[in-house]
């Protein structure tokens, strides 16, 4: 079988023919000059794609970023806005209305005059308010303040729920905790059979399973970081995986993945490690 190579250049179709970047950098929990700093040397490295939020409180800061960047000496290759992927999320599930105009108010707050990617953050508040802010995406897409829609933390019986009201625009993106410690592999699959393409939130297992005797020992041998084996894994499974980090040198180091491919037999070394570990929230249970 070919090598299959990514770089940070790479991209995927999206189901409504659009394209994204294959990584991304996630800025969750990060706030001020260290969000702006981070996109800044990220979209320097080269990266095309930042993951923000309402919730994270900086898309202005990430926003700002992007535009600097673009306008700066290092944009060596005159990418313009259009060249970069951007993603925000609704807080909270609500009424249409109200969630109409918070979708307004991100694409006012980022500065970048529309939104690449916006999702549904979770499937929290039921099924009413879970498909009228659904609703709301939609018309967001249609109004162009938006270009593709998705959702974040949905389980399959939420996926099923929203695919089975006959969207307008089917959603494009599930964004989930996914790695070797938690390969959700229910929710990925239904995903991949669908046309929704999964994005690896905390693809890193926010660093507690670093040390771990099977990351060590792949890493060794593929003369890679932990951090890039994880996320080489993530790509490989063909998900988008959304690493953060706040240090310059790690952000440039996470981008490097083209190098080397993990062999199928380590992929399943991997797979095996899975204990349903959670880092963070988990709504995808949720009614």
């Amino acid at each position: 079988m070919a090598k299959e190579t990514f770089s940070l250049g790479s991209c995927v179709k999206l189901a409504n023919g659009l394209t994204m970047p294959t990584i991304h950098l996630g800025v969750y929990l990060t706030s001020g000059k260290d969000t702006y700093n981070a996109v800044k040397w990220a979209t320097e490295a080269g990266y095309r794609a930042v993951d923000s939020a309402q919730m994270y409180q900086n898309e202005r800061e990430t926003g700002d970023a992007i535009k600097a960047f673009v306008k700066s000496p290092e944009n060596t290759s005159g990418l313009t806005r259009e060249d970069i992927h951007f993603t925000s999320k609704l807080a909270t599930n609500t009424t249409y209305d109200k969630a109409r105009k918070s979708i307004s108010q991100s694409v006012k707050q980022c500065g970048l005059g529309y939104i690449d990617l916006f999702l549904l953050h979770s499937p929290y508040g039921g099924k009413t308010v879970r498909l009228e802010s659904w609703r709301a995406v939609e018309d967001a897409i249609y109004a162009g303040e938006v270009k593709t829609g998705g959702v974040s933390n949905y389980g399959v019986k939420h996926l099923k729920e929203l695919l089975a009201s006959k969207p307008r625009y089917h959603p494009a993106v599930n964004q989930i905790e996914v790695h070797p410690f938690n390969t959700r592999t229910e929710i990925t699959s239904f995903c991949q059979a669908n046309n929704i393409v999964v994005e690896a939130y905390a693809p890193l297992a926010r660093a507690l399973r670093m040390k771990h005797p099977t990351i060590l020992s792949l890493s060794k041998k593929y003369n890679c970081t932990p951090a890039q084996l994880m996320i080489r894994w993530s790509l490989q499974h063909g998900y988008v995986p959304l690493p953060k980090s706040v240090i310059r040198s790690r952000i440039i180091a996470n981008g490097k993945i083209g190098g080397f491919e993990v062999e199928k037999e380590d992929m399943h070394r991997l797979d095996e490690l899975d204990e349903y570990l959670v880092t963070d929230w988990d709504p995808v249970d949720t009614d």
